[in-house]
């Protein structure tokens, strides 16, 4: 029986209008199996223009859009769980403000959502500044047993490519204030949960990579947040001592090495790449 779906899109006061009008306009008007609603999340105040943008895409849109504004900025995890309290159906879309969603995104995501998974994500392709100049493609496991087992290391899905059925993520307690680690973890109760996983292999988003993308991945706040998310797995007995120790040396050093290094690492070791 086919689903209907929301598209989840947070939007904060960094996001750039011309960026927000690709990404909606690629999830909605562009999919070849069009969404029911869309939910867009604004995150705190926004400049003019990007609050006008965001009045001219719901307006201009082909299916119904609704907008939470939140008072303040309060991050994204409960700016996800303010945004998923309004969606309307059962199955979710995430998206976020500056990628670009595939046309075939959704007809190829939802009938697996249909056929009983979960959740579903999917590879995708970085690019830069020009969406046709493609940097890198990141893989996914595709396999649930290996979905399963590559969570105990690394995230299993590419987050801005998950379609997922929102009961049972407001179930486990949804995102949570855990920044920046809120959709690793989120992965990780799901599994704990008995979701059934799934993964595309084929890239259905276009992943922009800005500048200082890999030296956001490092520094003394992302080492803190890893290790609070490290101990997190091991509370819930997502991971056994060796790996909660492999973890913290293996993740954690990644944190605190040179970008040069963390690039590297990063595509070898935490989300395989390939060129």
């Amino acid at each position: 029986m086919p689903e209907q779906l929301s598209v989840l899109l947070p939007v904060w006061a960094g996001d750039r209008p011309d960026f927000l009008t690709d990404a909606f306009r690629s999830s909605v008007d562009a999919q070849t199996r069009r969404p029911d609603q869309v939910v867009i999340v604004r995150d705190g105040p926004v400049p003019d223009p990007l609050a006008e943008t965001i009045q001219e895409l719901a307006k201009g849109s082909p299916v119904p859009v609704d907008l939470v504004e939140l008072e303040h900025n309060v991050g994204l995890g409960p700016a996800l769980d303010a945004g998923l309290a309004a969606c309307k159906h059962d199955v979710v879309a995430r998206m976020d403000a500056d990628d670009i969603s595939l046309p075939h995104r959704f007809a190829v995501q939802l009938p697996i959502i249909e056929s009983g998974a979960d959740i579903v994500g999917s590879g995708l392709v970085e690019f830069a500044d020009d969406p046709d100049e493609i940097v890198a493609t990141r893989t996914v496991p595709t396999d649930p047993d290996e979905i399963r087992r590559r969570a105990r290391f690394a995230t299993p899905f590419n987050h801005p490519t998950v379609v997922y059925r929102r009961p049972l993520v407001t179930g486990v307690g949804g995102y949570t204030d855990f920044a920046k680690m809120e959709d690793y973890l989120l992965w990780a109760k799901l599994i704990l949960a008995d979701a059934r996983v799934a993964n595309v292999a084929e890239p259905l988003v276009r992943y922009r990579v800005g500048a200082g993308a890999y030296a956001r991945r490092g520094g003394r706040d992302l080492l803190r947040a890893e290790i609070a998310l490290q101990r997190r797995f091991r509370d819930l007995g997502f991971t056994t001592r060796a790996q909660y120790a492999r973890n913290l040396v293996v993740r954690g050093g990644y944190r605190l090495v040179p970008e040069g290094f963390r690039r590297s690492a990063y595509r070898k070791l935490i989300a395989p790449y390939r060129r």
